[in-house]
């Protein structure tokens, strides 16, 4: 039953004083003061684990055609960058071909569990295909269309519904509100993106039960002075988590923090990354088309130079606001606590008795020094004894 002591840590959204916390069988037992601790933790901070609700793949890897060992490749090399739980994220594909890949998908899931020093899968977000091509980005129009009650069916079939945890719409098109219900009823979240939505139906959408914005300002209605779009309702909305990149390169550094004060506790940080984070320039593959990284620039593209995704990471996302000026508490929130909350996932993205114990001790600077999942170290960067 180890004791764990930091200067700081973050519990209920704020950074307090020296802190320890109690961990017995991968869960937290209890946060607060106390006198003795089983590993002391001498300068930095610790959170919770970092939640990343948004992200195609990394280290070479697309998710949506990833095979076991790649798959495990992926989820063992996240706590390098603090995160301890993901939702993997398919972009608009054929629906045969999302099948696939959520087949695959279940298939590597129980392998992660069982792997030590493994970020937990969360479920798969779909985002697509039943999005805008108005409002297409990388994404290919070709298979984009309304959602169709025969889509739905095999999306929500036996084996396969269980797989999903979100999945991003469009909520004006045709059908789309009846699928909001059909999602909802089934248990997985709704979010609005890669959408020309003006700001009335996307609050529809809400009354229908959508919670989520994809990440706001990119692939929807901006935000207008008399026109709300998707962006305005998604800032106005308090029952709605906005998600955002925070690469300063996808939304600027003013709009980060416009968007970190209007939805302040409900922000989720979330990378969008594709195959070419964490790997050298060159060219790599997303949802079956090919997107390149140059040298000297932290953004993969298409050929014809439409951004396709991010090569950030959660830990640097983390880093942009705190260099911006937004407070680390808040920003540490939104890549813990609300994250967690969108999906329901009570247990997690918290320090708090009875949640699980997946932790980052950060250095002054926030770097991530240690990571543990369930209470195992499962990324040590440095010498100081676990």
């Amino acid at each position: 039953m180890p004791i764990i002591s930091a200067p700081r840590m973050l519990v209920e959204g704020r950074l307090t004083g020296p802190t320890q916390l109690t961990v017995e069988n991968g869960i937290i037992t209890s946060v607060g003061e106390g006198d003795a601790a089983d590993i002391v933790l001498g300068h930095g901070l610790v959170t919770p684990g970092l939640i990343d609700l948004q992200i195609n793949g990394s280290y070479g890897v697309d998710f949506v055609d990833a095979g076991p060992d790649e798959w495990l490749t992926v989820a063992c090399r996240l706590p390098e960058t603090g995160v301890t739980a993901f939702q993997p994220t398919f972009i608009t594909a054929p629906i045969e071909r999302l099948l696939v890949g959520m087949k695959q998908a279940s298939a590597a899931f129980p392998q992660l569990a069982a792997s030590a020093g493994s970020a937990r899968p969360l479920g798969v977000h779909l985002e697509g295909p039943f999005l805008s091509p108005h409002q297409a980005g990388v994404h290919d129009v070709t298979f984009m269309h309304p959602a169709t009650a025969s889509d739905l069916d095999a999306l929500l079939a036996p084996g396969v519904v269980d797989v999903i945890s979100m999945m991003t719409l469009a909520p004006e098109l045709p059908g789309a509100l009846d699928a909001v219900r059909r999602l909802r009823a089934e248990g997985i979240i709704v979010s609005l993106g890669h959408s020309d939505a003006r700001g009335s139906e996307v609050a529809a959408a809400v009354e229908a039960g959508a919670r989520m914005v994809t990440h706001i300002f990119n692939a929807q209605r901006g935000l207008g002075h008399r026109e709300p779009g998707v962006a305005g309702q998604a800032l106005a909305d308090p029952r709605l988590t906005v998600g955002l990149i925070a690469d300063l390169h996808h939304v600027a550094a003013e709009i980060c923090i416009v968007v970190m004060q209007a939805a302040r506790g409900r922000v989720a940080l979330v990378t969008d990354a594709v195959a070419s984070a964490g790997m050298p320039p060159g060219s790599y593959e997303l949802g079956g088309q090919q997107i390149r990284i140059e040298p000297g620039e932290g953004l993969a593209r298409r050929s014809d130079g439409t951004i396709a995704g991010s090569s950030l990471s959660l830990d640097a996302a983390v880093r942009n606001l705190v260099g911006i000026g937004v407070a680390a508490a808040d920003v540490l929130d939104a890549a813990t606590r609300v994250p967690a909350d969108v999906l329901g996932r009570t247990d997690l993205g918290r320090l708090a008795a009875g949640a699980k114990a997946d932790l980052v001790w950060w250095s002054d600077d926030l770097r991530p020094l240690r990571v543990w999942i369930d209470g195992r170290v499962a990324y040590d960067g440095t010498s100081v004894p676990a």
